[in-house]
């Protein structure tokens, strides 16, 4: 079988001939995951956050039925203004594409388009995960399968606070993928700087997460995920967090919401109960993360050192 062409970008085709770093970006933050017009200005704020670190920034997105790493400001626009474009993970792929479709990438989708397009890093908000209740509805994020084999770097603020944390990172060591705190020894919990659950590995610096990556795939390893926290000026409270949660999957089950439409409609609930500091601190995270990946980007590109 082939697999599928990514068309690249003019500006991320001439990194990848130079050896200069590239960094994909998702686009379902821009379609699905923040309100206009901060959808727009994220999407900017993290390509410029990449740019500002040396590295090329590519967000992908399929347009009109073809797999794209790399949007103009007039594509980031059209992902932002427009109304009932397809929000695609990987299963949506061969949909979107057969059908000629505009869709946006989630966190699975984006890597697999990333590795399709010779990408080694990507930043995101956060992965998904195992959500609360999966032991009754079965719904666990297709993330954690694309990073058990798709080989490529993710750079977030770990998982968000409205799944099951401690499951989602034993679904990640069933399926051995390495889980490395930036600067923590706990792993992130989105809009929360910790979620208290311990780490078996930890980074400070770029070159060492370089480091770790390299070997990783040098050992036949695929996806690694790099968790960063949020920087505590943006972060929020733990319990200021677990009250709005309630509040907000307390509507959800009196909506009977489930399955793709549920986590679009908790962190919609959680912007109002909170006064829109969960928008201020997903835009903060989504910045810092792509500032990260871009160092990590630029540090694999570099010769390992000794």
């Amino acid at each position: 079988m082939r697999r599928a062409r990514v068309k690249l970008s003019p500006e991320v085709a001439a990194a990848h001939a130079k050896g200069r770093p590239v960094v994909a970006l998702e686009s379902t933050l821009i379609t699905h995951g923040l309100p206009r017009p901060l959808n727009l200005e994220a999407a900017r704020l993290a390509e410029a956050a990449v740019r500002q670190e040396g590295a090329i920034p590519a967000t992908i997105a399929v347009l009109r039925g073809v797999p794209t790493a790399g949007l103009s400001d007039a594509e980031l626009r059209e992902l932002a203004e427009g109304d009932g474009i397809m929000k695609a993970s990987s299963r949506d792929l061969a949909t979107a594409l057969a059908q000629k479709r505009t869709a946006a990438t989630t966190v699975a989708a984006t890597m697999r388009l990333a590795c399709w397009a010779d990408i080694e890093v990507f930043a995101t908000g956060g992965i998904g995960g195992v959500h609360r209740g999966a032991e009754q509805t079965w719904d666990v994020s297709a993330d954690l399968t694309e990073l058990a084999r798709t080989p490529v770097a993710v750079v977030c603020a770990g998982a968000k606070g409205i799944l099951d944390l401690p499951r989602t990172l034993e679904v990640l060591e069933t399926k051995s993928v390495p889980v490395v705190g930036y600067g923590t020894d706990e792993f992130p919990a989105f809009y929360v700087r910790s979620s208290g659950l311990p780490l078996t590995a930890r980074v400070d610096s770029p070159e060492a997460a370089a480091a770790l990556c390299r070997n990783h795939w040098w050992l036949f390893g695929k996806g690694l995920v790099l968790a960063q926290p949020i920087d505590a000026a943006a972060g929020l409270e733990p319990e200021e967090f677990e009250s709005a949660l309630a509040e907000a999957e307390g509507q959800a089950a009196a909506k009977g919401m489930r399955g793709p439409a549920l986590t679009p409609f908790l962190l919609a609930r959680l912007a109002e109960i909170t006064g829109g500091r969960t928008l201020r601190a997903n835009r903060a995270l989504v910045v810092a993360n792509a500032a990260l990946a871009a160092e990590v980007a630029a540090a694999l590109t570099s010769p390992p050192g000794p």
